[in-house]
């Protein structure tokens, strides 16, 4: 009886591990307390994205993992406890005394982190080692207490400690993590050297100027076998996230997920970034902390300044009414039947565009002007100072008639659609007119001296275009307008801050939010839709860094204002799609990019100047490609070489040489393999984010001075050595003010 017993508490008993004990003594870091003595203390590094690196990284590690063994008791379930201040202190100064480390809130919050990883680590390798079997289960007899570690773990603690581990719920979430654990879909196969070193050792043994890397490509890199090979799924989801981060900016991935995260489909969890391993947060990565919520106060100061807002363009409209119902008491015209015939229009019907000056100054919709002798309005004689149109399109639904129509009793000019209407001279512009707004008496225009250009360039206020004449080269150019306050005010982005009111009271205000620009088969050579998202918009309104559905939209933007009608303009320039010629899908598919530029280059057999805004991964760049001369324009706001971009320069000249060759083209010898490439020396950028509001300006200047040769030293209209912020904010105003007139956001 008692055999049997002494054999089933044998059969029961942990098996012998006296042999298979690890040789090697307890890790408390011995060299680093000798050399402490000895006032010998070890410097540190950290990379762009404040994660540890260098060559004292592991150590530090390794003795940041013995103050935590020796300072924190095995018992503390949660790091957040404020009963752990004090020992958390004592850790930080402990390691003060033997790295060179900046005494600095963020590093003392990385450190302290990493302490907490330790803590975590060591409670779980107590856990494996004593409290499970070989097959990771709990086992049931009460472990020993292990002697090894008796400087670090007192009785007491032990045996609180293997009490909290058998809890119940304890056990099923360490069930939970076990099976999510054990099988992972996409295995990290780079041991215990982390993301930062991993990170470091690329950049080293490449060389590379770069102070860092992308997520996905560190994501890649660290489930890259020793053997070199690259699992299929593996290399699918980088080659996704290379197509995404064309259309996905910086600024978006922080304020939702990361191209990473979206590609593998699994949330980002807060103050991380998935593939750039510990310490690195999203404010860290993107340098722009998240954007709190507005206060109750604040809330209700921005509603009364609305409030305020709609009550003074309520008066307005009133004293505006008034001052229409005066003018149609005007007296009468006289019988003479030239009275109401203008010169400035051409005699009979013509198709025009109907303005409104108050409460701003807007385009309002589309009819035909008639201007002929002794015509009547409803049996009456025209007011001075109008003529009579037939309204055909509305454009503005909410617009008032400048006159109301005393006999249908109308009043909004969407009401007056199919009649006639009494509409001034002065805000009526033929359709093959550039409509302007009179200046102001008091001259309060604002003029800088960047550059020629900008000391000719006339904007006024809220107008739809400006047209202007610099000599016999400049006769069919056209300029758009920007806002300016009287020269003691400021400048004011008027249609931003429309366009921010539109989107803050439509649906576009949700996270997600789409709208869709159609795009011509004559912008790109093929018919698409551009996505325009509430991300795309804000980029715009807090001038951060651009995706391709804003550069897109800004060349429709040119192809609607300067080249529609236009056919010197549409027969000289064209564009080339970034959606479809660019970095990864050169990379990925350099075939059908190449076909796509020869068939671009085919649709025309006269000279002409392709303009392909080129995204680099990071940065935007303007090519403007004249393929019968096989001449490449560069235009880079970094000052960089086209030798930065082998890639995209190898498609481009051979692009040029498959053209050549369908079209037959004879080419002298000497040149068969030269293609002319000209580094333009265009204005620079002076910081990270403005090469998307460049290139945009570079394309805008290259069409509105109508020439197909770009000089070495850029044109001299528009010469400076930077754009100013406000020459930068003109275009974000014509985005803005097209994004209205589009009615591409409405409530």
């Amino acid at each position: 009886m008692a055999s049997d017993q002494e054999n089933s508490q044998d059969a029961n008993a942990p098996d012998d591990t006296s042999e298979k004990e690890i040789t090697r003594g307890i890790t408390i870091m011995k060299s680093i307390i000798r050399d402490r003595d000895k006032a010998v203390t070890y410097n540190v590094n950290w990379n762009a994205d404040n994660q540890l690196i260098g060559s004292n990284a592991a150590k530090l590690a390794s003795y940041i993992g013995t103050l935590v063994r020796m300072h924190i008791p095995i018992t503390a379930t949660r790091w957040s406890n404020k009963e752990l201040g004090s020992a958390k202190d004592k850790i930080w100064t402990e390691i003060l005394r033997s790295f060179n480390i900046e005494d600095t809130t963020i590093r003392k919050k990385y450190i302290l982190q990493l302490a907490g990883k330790r803590h975590r680590g060591w409670r779980t390798f107590l856990t494996n080692k004593y409290l499970k079997d070989k097959e990771n289960f709990f086992v049931e007899y009460d472990p020993e207490y292990p002697v090894k570690y008796a400087i670090f773990i007192t009785e007491e603690e032990w045996v609180a400690f293997v009490a909290q581990r058998r809890d119940e719920n304890f056990k099923k979430v360490s069930a939970t993590n076990r099976e999510r654990a054990s099988n992972p879909t996409y295995a990290y196969k780079k041991g215990r050297l982390g993301y930062a070193r991993l990170e470091e050792k690329i950049l080293d043994e490449t060389k590379s100027d770069a102070t860092s890397l992308p997520p996905h490509v560190l994501w890649k890199e660290a489930r890259v076998g020793k053997d070199g090979t690259v699992r299929d799924d593996v290399q699918h989801i980088y080659d996704e996230c290379e197509t995404l981060s064309q259309s996905i900016s910086t600024a978006e991935d922080q304020e939702n997920r990361s191209v990473l995260s979206r590609a593998l489909n699994v949330p980002e969890y807060p103050g991380r970034v998935r593939g750039k391993g510990h310490g690195c947060t999203p404010t860290s990565l993107y340098k722009n902390p998240r954007r709190r919520n507005p206060s109750n106060q604040e809330v209700m100061e921005t509603l009364q300044a609305l409030q305020a807002q709609v009550l003074q363009l309520q008066k307005d409209n009133e004293r505006y009414r008034c001052m229409e119902k005066c003018s149609s008491q005007l007296k009468e015209t006289s019988e003479k039947a030239s009275i109401n015939c203008q010169n400035k229009f051409p005699e009979g019907i013509s198709s025009c565009q109907l303005y409104l000056s108050s409460p701003t100054y807007r385009l309002v919709g589309k009819g035909k002007v008639h201007n002929t002798s002794g015509d009547l309005l409803h049996h009456r004689s025209l007011p001075d100072g109008h003529l009579k149109v037939s309204v055909d399109v509305v454009l503005d639904k909410d617009a008032l008639l400048p006159i109301p129509d005393i006999v249908s009793e109308t009043t909004l000019l969407r009401d007056a659609i199919g009649s006639f209407v009494a509409w001034p001279l002065d805000l009526i512009f033929i359709d093959d007119e550039t409509p302007t707004k009179p200046a102001s008496k008091d001259k309060g225009i604002l003029r800088h001296n960047e550059s020629v250009a900008s000391q000719k360039e006339v904007f006024a206020q809220g107008s739809q275009q400006l047209s202007q004449k610099i000599g016999s080269r400049q006769k069919n150019k056209r300029d758009l307008p920007v806002t300016y306050l009287p020269k003691k005010g400021a400048f004011v982005p008027r249609y931003q801050i429309s366009l921010e009111t539109l989107v803050d009271s439509s649906d576009m205000a949700t996270a997600g939010a789409i709208r869709l620009l159609d795009m011509e088969e004559d912008i790109f050579g093929y018919s698409c839709t551009e996505t325009i998202g509430k991300e795309d918009l804000e980029h715009i309104f807090r001038h951060q860094e651009l995706g391709v559905g804003v550069i897109h939209t800004y060349i429709r933007f040119l192809y609607d204002n300067f080249m529609r009608g236009n056919d010197q303009l549409s027969n000289r320039f064209r564009f080339v799609s970034s959606s479809l010629v660019n970095k990864a899908l050169i990379c990925r598919e350099p075939d059908s990019c190449r076909e796509y530029l020869v068939k671009r280059f085919m649709a025309s057999s006269t000279n002409n100047l392709y303009l392909w805004p080129y995204n680099s991964g990071c940065h935007w760049l303007l090519l403007a490609i004249d393929p019968l001369k096989e001449v490449v324009y560069f235009l880079n706001s970094i000052d960089g070489e086209w030798t930065n971009y082998p890639d995209m320069k190898q498609l481009v000249d051979t692009s040029i040489k498959v053209f050549r060759s369908q079209r037959q083209a004879r080419v002298p010898r000497t040149k068969s393999s030269n293609i002319t490439w000209i580094k333009v020396q265009c204005p620079l950028q002076r910081n990270g984010i403005d090469c998307g509001y460049f290139v945009m300006r570079f394309m805008r200047e290259i069409i509105n001075m109508n020439q197909i040769e770009i000089p070495i030293t850029y044109f001299d209209e528009y010469k400076c050595a930077h754009y100013t912020r406000l020459q930068l904010e003109q275009i974000k105003e014509e985005l803005c003010q097209y994004f209205i007139e589009k009615r591409l956001i409405s409530i």
